[in-house]
């Protein structure tokens, strides 16, 4: 969870909007609820987030308050679904209780928060590199985004299949 909260923050200050848009917030706790998660996988831990003095997000820890500003209950009843949906950019179902400035500020950082990885790269190997190597992960990111969509309509097709019927063939690629 260290190591989570040190990615977001660093995503939160290399956009200066997004730590003014916690700043009024600063002492509120968000607290992640993830619903449904399969007891055959390990605990999640503890998941709630205070709003820093500057901004930023610090881990509760395993002491989370009880008395969340902001509850944020995720579907996690198929990681696995989850992943594959993510990967085609759509999100789970969320459900959102507590203060509502904070849930809109929150909401707003979900939305237009985005890790620039390449810039992040380029410190390390260099511009060229980091550039080649950002092209590379998107073309893998497009290839398993095509290949989860075409997953999910075949699933689609054979789950409204009548029992016993085969299912529709998938549509022939041109």
């Amino acid at each position: 969870m260290e190591r989570a909260t040190l990615l977001v923050n660093h995503v939160l200050a290399s956009e200066p909007i997004a730590a003014q848009r916690l700043l009024p917030h600063a002492g509120r706790c968000i607290q992640l609820h993830f619903d449904g998660w399969p007891s055959v996988l390990p605990a999640l831990p503890t998941t709630a987030f205070r709003v820093t003095p500057a901004g930023l997000i610090e881990w509760c820890g395993v002491e989370a308050p009880t008395d969340a500003d902001l509850r944020v209950s995720i579907d996690a009843s198929n990681p696995a679904l989850a992943a594959a949906q993510a990967l085609i950019g759509e999100k789970p179902r969320v459900e959102v209780a507590g203060d509502a400035v904070f849930a809109t500020d929150v909401n707003w950082l979900f939305d237009n928060l985005r890790w620039d990885v390449q810039e992040d790269l380029a410190r390390i190997v260099g511009a060229v590199p980091a550039r080649e190597l950002a092209r590379l992960g998107e073309g893998i990111a497009t290839g398993m985004r095509t290949a989860a969509r075409r997953l999910g309509a075949l699933a689609a097709r054979r789950r409204d299949a009548a029992p016993g019927e085969p299912a529709p063939p998938a549509p022939s690629r041109q």
